[in-house]
């Protein structure tokens, strides 16, 4: 049956297209900078292609020492902090369905209440230096190990499993822990792989804790590191804006390679990974942000 085509459609693909095109452009944009030689791309525009194709870029990021160790410790946080995450806000959301739980309204109320009231930066601070945080690989973890909204979600999740599993598996003589572990965390493939996707996006995009709490250079997050290049290339680009008005030169120590063009190789590797995994829970992630938008 052939197709027929409305104004509206064609608005509307086209209104998509443009959209779709606003969105991509920009990391088109990173790409071709982060494959071209920095001079070239700093004294010709780009657009879509690269100019003076290299690798250069690339290769001068990994011989430095301090992008892989930072590029480590964001993997473990990311790795250890969603894993971690995972599991005990699945535990207590668990916890939460049982009908016979002693103390069931405060434990609502004992987790819901610091979602909505922030001690703010200074009172957090002092918290983490009396837990020993900071400077401390563990301040990328302990204090993002329950999220209220999450365990709310799964908790929705878990009521909707027939109650008639855990009785067979009581029957058979399974502790609660061990319904947990084998009967309620298999079923929830779904909204456990959307929950980590949400926090190892958290983990990974997060630059805020190791610039605030974290002077150790040995464990700064590569964000936290994107984030000192991009603060230095605004005053490097500054200080070549005055030069050039006040008729001297300012150089950069490098033949082919600038901080614009190492900032863009640096956007590229520090984002490419979690672009990767995205489609691998695409699956889980659509029936996952589900969860509670049916009645019934």
């Amino acid at each position: 049956m052939k197709k027929k085509w409305s104004f509206f459609s064609i608005f509307n693909y086209l209104f998509l297209a443009v959209f779709a095109f606003t969105t991509l452009y920009p990391f088109i944009y990173i790409i071709a900078y982060s494959l071209s030689d920095g001079v070239e791309a700093m004294n010709n525009p780009i657009y879509f292609l690269p100019r003076g194709f290299t690798f250069e870029n690339y290769i001068q990021i990994f011989k430095d020492s301090t992008f892989l160790n930072a590029y480590v410790i964001t993997i473990l946080r990311t790795v250890i902090g969603t894993v971690l995450h995972v599991f005990l806000s699945a535990l207590y959301a668990y916890a939460l369905t049982r009908k016979n739980l002693p103390g069931k309204t405060f434990f609502t109320f004992f987790i819901f209440i610091p979602s909505i009231f922030s001690g703010g930066m200074i009172p957090n601070f002092i918290l983490y230096r009396e837990l020993g945080l900071i400077n401390n690989f563990w301040v990328y973890v302990f204090p993002f190990l329950f999220s209220f909204f999450h365990i709310i979600i799964m908790r929705t999740f878990f009521q909707q499993l027939p109650s008639s599993l855990e009785e067979s598996a009581q029957i058979d003589g399974a502790s609660n822990f061990r319904v947990f572990i084998s009967v309620i965390l298999p079923l929830s493939m779904p909204v456990l792989a959307t929950i980590a996707l949400f926090q190892g996006v958290f983990h990974w995009n997060d630059w805020f804790t190791g610039t605030y709490f974290v002077t150790d250079e040995s464990l700064r997050p590569v964000q936290t590191l994107l984030n000192e290049l991009l603060t230095e290339s605004e005053a490097l680009a500054n200080a070549a804006q005055r030069a050039s008005q006040s008729g001297t030169t300012v150089s950069t120590g490098m033949i082919t390679v600038t901080p614009e063009s190492l900032r863009m190789a640096t956007l590229i590797i520090a984002t490419l990974p979690i672009i990767c995994v995205y489609p691998f829970l695409q699956k889980y992630f659509v029936k996952g942000v589900m969860v509670g938008s049916i009645k019934g």
